[in-house]
């Protein structure tokens, strides 16, 4: 049996103009295993963050790569994204008639077991498991490890765990997410976001083929 390989999930900078970024997002998607790209955006009027989104689209998309909006599932929509990601329930209740079934509806901001079933329920495409807040707060990584491992023990949609750290993209692959979403900490390593990128691919290899292990010998 093949071993289930979990991929990285990329989450970009809080951006205003994208151009520069671009350019540096380019470089650095050929380094690792990423499966999809979470763009987030500052403020702007419509047609800006439409080619904002466009620009980055471009980089993203011709790679076989999703690119999906924080939030701005209009945006997402018309700047011919695959998708956003909404944080709370609400808001995915909100945006998913708009996303499905041409867009993915990813779902964040799950605070309880009810919070991640009730996405489940309503369509979410994917969900969540510990990206901070808006006060930059999350549960403690054990409790994520703990969710992350009960979601994908019992539901079919795909499992996104948070990691915070390189430190923290083994232990969430090997607790069965599907995908790792890696964040800031990717484009402020010393040695550079492609390095970095590289070694989160590398930490998502161990994973998979001790859980291919754990599989031949129940």
């Amino acid at each position: 049996m093949t071993a289930h390989r979990p991929r990285l999930y990329l989450l970009t900078p809080q951006l205003g103009d994208t151009a520069v970024f671009a350019r540096e997002l380019d470089a650095v998607l050929e380094a690792g295993d990423v499966a999809a790209v979470l763009l987030r955006l500052d403020d702007s009027d419509e047609r800006t963050l439409i080619n904002r989104a466009k620009a980055i689209g471009t980089i993203v998309q011709r790679r076989d790569i999703a690119l999906l909006l924080d939030g701005l599932p209009e945006i997402a929509v018309r700047a011919g994204a695959d998708g956003a990601h909404l944080g709370g329930t609400e808001a995915l209740t909100a945006a998913v008639g708009m996303l499905k079934p041409d867009r993915i509806a990813g779902a964040g901001g799950l605070r309880s077991r009810d919070d991640a079933m009730l996405a489940g329920e309503s369509g979410a495409d994917y969900v969540m498991f510990g990206e901070p807040d808006r006060r930059g707060s999350r549960p403690s990584f054990e409790a994520i490890l703990e969710r992350v491992g009960w979601w994908a023990e019992v539901f079919e949609p795909p499992c996104v765990g948070y990691a915070a750290s390189l430190d923290e993209v083994a232990p969430l692959a090997q607790a069965g997410a599907d995908f790792v979403a890696a964040g800031d900490w990717i484009w402020t390593q010393p040695t550079g976001p492609a390095e970095a990128l590289r070694t989160a691919t590398a930490a998502l290899v161990a994973p998979a083929a001790e859980r291919a292990d754990d599989r031949r010998r129940t």
